[in-house]
């Protein structure tokens, strides 16, 4: 063990989770929190802001053209569903809807009567669905997304030669933390590289110290690395 890596081993008091506070009662970090006696907070680092009706109009995207929608979050669904409800879009009884987890495709019966609906299902991740998608060549695909996405579903439509369009209809921002300027903390916890960006657009001169950072997943951990951070807990 390296004398830095020593010298970051000090006790943990405290911890700030850069997402909202889980409405789960039985959530891992409350029972983290009781059982070491931690302070542990949650402050999101990014939000989701809607693209106007008028930025969506100037994509020359006609949704109903599409036969099927690929759903990777509730926010895209959430999202969608609401420019279809401002240009009175009624969705056809046979599109279909492909969706990376169940827990995507079951938030899809807020705005659809699911029983009825052509749904398929991913177990968790992107290759999850993908392999399903191979199985649907034909159909001609619409992709609603946030501005900041990963490539994995455009690479592979692009390089399987599918028929689809992408539709940016949310922009992924940082947070405003300013009345977090004077706070410290142990822990620092990110889960995607918008929240790295989200702290150092709102503290440029970001100092690290003694703040150990935890990073969830291998593109967060590298911008952690990116940002000339030290990744504490990977």
């Amino acid at each position: 063990m390296t004398d830095q890596v020593k010298d970051r081993m000090r006790p943990v008091r405290s911890i700030l989770v850069s997402q909202p506070k889980p409405s789960d009662e039985n959530s891992p970090y409350f029972k983290l929190a009781e059982k070491y006696n931690l302070k542990v907070d949650f402050r999101p680092f990014i939000q989701v802001d809607p693209v106007s009706l008028k930025e969506f109009r100037q994509q020359k995207i006609d949704v109903l053209k599409h036969t099927a929608v690929i759903f990777t979050s509730r926010n895209a669904v959430d999202h969608f569903f609401k420019i279809c409800e401002e240009m009175k879009i009624e969705m056809p009884a046979d599109m279909k809807y492909f969706c990376i987890s169940e827990q995507t495709a079951n938030y899809l019966q807020k705005y659809i009567v699911i029983r009825k609906r052509k749904i398929f299902t991913g177990h968790r991740t992107a290759t999850d669905l993908l392999e399903i998608l191979k199985k649907h060549k034909n159909e001609k695909y619409l992709f609603p997304c946030s501005d900041i996405r990963k490539n994995d579903i455009p690479d592979f439509l692009n390089q399987n030669g599918f028929n689809y369009s992408e539709a940016i209809i949310y922009r992924t921002v940082a947070s405003d933390l300013s009345d977090l300027e004077n706070v410290y903390y142990d822990i620092l916890a990110f889960f995607s590289p918008s929240g790295i960006n989200s702290l150092l657009v709102n503290f440029p001169e970001f100092k690290q110290n003694n703040t150990r950072i935890a990073a969830f997943g291998p593109t967060t951990a590298k911008a952690v690395r990116d940002a000339d951070l030290i990744l504490d807990i990977e």
